[in-house]
């Protein structure tokens, strides 16, 4: 994909994204810059938003739990951080295996990327929180997908998240991602690099699948003949013993 210019903002192409200080961080964020993320869908990737041209996966949140409602499949939560717009949490409910009683399983609430178990169950309305997650869209208004969070003491713990989300946002997030043209070429050549990688292990597990298959082929091929030889001598070693058969009769 070639550079995309957009309202004077450059767009890299996906494979320069591991360069950008955005991408794999937990980006700390407000409420409020959050609703203003977009996805741009020449890239395919949902999951991927942009804060101007900066590629966000992964968003860090801390306020207090205003909300929270209950359904069969997820639980979601609604935090405010008072940044003037609030961002639902949504967190998702999973049948667990149940050791106990294995015709009965449990239902948990887990992270959607590594279904990991989270009890959630001090996230109540009223508590102070510091949350990360995914993003998701929701009818056209974004979410944060629970990965972990943590109870903060007080104000003061909060306080501390707001002035570095606010030293994030001065340094990084209010300036565009820029790489020069030499960091580019050699992104794009470690890119291809990797996808020749890629392939030659594809054509490794290929051959070696061949192979296999093939020993396996020899290896039933000496079995079978082996079991002809034997039947042959068995048929062989009966030959004397039908022939005196056949003479005893004669003979009586």
């Amino acid at each position: 994909m070639a550079t995309v210019h957009d309202n004077g903002l450059e767009f890299y192409p996906a494979y320069c994204f591991k360069a950008a200080p955005t991408h794999f961080t937990w980006v700390k964020i407000a409420a409020a810059d959050v609703h203003r993320l977009r996805r741009r869908f020449q890239y395919g990737d949902p999951s991927t938003y942009f804060y101007h041209n900066h590629p966000i996966r992964y968003i860090s949140l801390a306020g207090i739990i205003v909300a929270r409602t209950e359904t069969p499949y997820r639980t979601i939560l609604t935090l405010d951080d008072s940044s003037g717009a609030t961002l639902d949490i949504v967190v998702l409910i999973q049948q667990i295996d149940n050791p106990a009683n294995p015709s009965t399983p449990t239902a948990a609430h887990t992270s959607p990327t590594t279904s990991t178990s989270l009890d959630i169950t001090p996230l109540v309305p009223g508590t102070l929180a510091h949350v990360k997650g995914t993003i998701s869209t929701f009818r056209s208004t974004p979410q944060l997908q629970l990965e972990r969070f943590w109870l903060l003491r007080d104000t003061n713990a909060e306080m501390r998240f707001v002035a570095q989300r606010a030293r994030y946002l001065a340094e990084v997030l209010s300036h565009p991602w820029v790489l020069s043209e030499e960091e580019v070429v050699r992104l794009e050549e470690e890119a291809e690099a990797e996808e020749v990688r890629g392939e030659e292990g594809r054509d490794r597990a290929v051959r070696k699948a061949r192979a296999r298959g093939e020993r396996e082929s020899r290896h039933c091929g000496v079995i079978l003949r082996a079991w002809e030889r034997e039947e042959r001598e068995r048929e062989k070693e009966a030959e004397p013993l039908d022939s005196l058969y056949v003479c005893v009769r004669e003979c009586v």
